[in-house]
């Protein structure tokens, strides 16, 4: 992927800074202040990922893309690159039977782990963990002081790429650091946006116009300033610089398993992947039982077995209801594992009066996730040679 030079990026970098202090959308009156109880380890501003990317000394970053709002989308990355002898795209090497004319991957390289911070600029709590996640591998402890030396380990066994947020604009917009104890329709009301009459947008109904211009009140946080939202972008030919970027790296670091960051008001979950072959998706439901396991032992939020699904076939009658996202576009130009995340926001409804989650809880389920990523790849990784 051919970058700009550096001088450009620190022009972008300046203005960006300047975009994020001044563009931020106004809590409508009426709605719940940002929440001022929000603990100093819990970071979830892009400020936070510009102080975070300032204190590197292990890692390297670069910015990737700018966002039509002309903000820098970061990349860290851990460890070297490997070079897999590339003859063939991804899509070909599966036609010609055999992944390795994509990359050869041997028992001589390193798995390659892709974490893609959120995408909906509203899901602010993988923020949060990767910012976290960015400090242990720095300094082997969170931002709350919590050694994770075993994290930081694995991640040392491993090629990294960590992209901090998916959709600077969309977190630029979201006028809330966190959503813990406010209400539902707060955080979709921000997030997914509204219609000019002041009508939620909701889900899935924000789905139903992309871009997401014309009968707009608030442009939710879903979308970038173009009211494109990544997860749905047109993939083939993708409309926005965020989600071409994302897929690149994908493309040219040939993950072994990724990981797109989102939250919902329930339990922390992995979601099924769709329209990728069968093995992986027994593979995602394999860490989704894992991680709900070790989620139970460590005392945290976790989904019930019965909710954790198991694989199917998309669409078996019309009309088809199964999108092909952005974690089918990242299997199908790398072979990667990827699936979607869902971390829980913390908020309250009827049903559920007190929050499921604590700020403390919300960086240990994401840093937990992370860990199991690498326990299951560093133990189960899918040798192409």
């Amino acid at each position: 992927m051919k970058r700009k030079p550096y001088s450009v990026y620190l022009a972008i970098t300046i203005l960006a800074t300047w975009v994020n202090l001044s563009a931020q959308l106004p809590i409508e009156k009426g709605d719940p202040p940002n929440p001022d109880h929000i603990p100093g380890f819990y970071k979830t501003r892009l400020s936070d990922i510009e102080d975070e990317i300032g204190q590197l000394k292990t890692g390297k970053h670069e910015v990737i893309a700018t966002s039509p709002g002309g903000r820098p989308v970061y990349a860290v990355y851990y460890g070297t690159k490997e070079d897999f002898h590339s003859r063939a795209n991804y899509n070909s090497a599966v036609a010609a039977r055999d992944p390795v004319y994509f990359a050869r991957k041997g028992r001589d390289t390193k798995p390659v782990v892709y974490f893609i911070g959120p995408v909906h600029g509203q899901e602010v709590e993988g923020i949060a963990g990767i910012v976290n996640l960015i400090h242990v591998a720095e300094t082997g402890v969170d931002h709350r002081g919590k050694e994770w030396a075993s994290l930081k380990r694995k991640l040392e066994k491993c090629r990294v790429i960590i992209i901090p947020s998916g959709n600077p604009d969309g977190r630029n917009r979201c006028p809330y650091d966190s959503f813990l104890g406010l209400p539902d329709e707060i955080m979709t009301k921000y997030g997914q946006g509204t219609r000019q009459d002041g009508t939620s947008w909701g889900w899935p109904q924000a789905k139903s116009l992309h871009p997401m211009k014309g009968n707009v009140g608030i442009l939710g946080a879903y979308f970038n300033d173009d009211g494109i939202n990544p997860m749905h972008d047109d993939f083939f030919a993708p409309m926005a610089a965020e989600t071409r970027a994302i897929l690149d790296i994908a493309r040219a670091e040939v993950p072994d398993i990724t990981v797109s960051l989102h939250s919902h008001e329930n339990p922390p979950r992995i979601l099924p992947a769709h329209y990728v072959p069968w093995f992986m998706k027994e593979r995602i439901t394999d860490l989704a039982r894992r991680l709900n396991a070790r989620y139970r032992q460590a005392g945290l939020a976790y989904t019930p077995d019965e909710w954790i699904d198991n694989p199917t076939i998309e669409d078996e009658t019309f009309p088809p209801r199964t999108s092909f996202n952005l974690i089918s576009a990242l299997h199908h130009v790398s072979g990667t594992m990827a699936f979607t995340f869902e971390c829980s926001h913390g908020t309250v409804n009827e049903r559920t009066p007190e929050p499921i989650v604590s700020y403390d809880d919300i960086v240990d389920i994401q840093l937990n996730l992370y860990e199991e990523m690498l326990d299951y790849i560093l133990e189960n990784r899918l040798y192409w040679e």
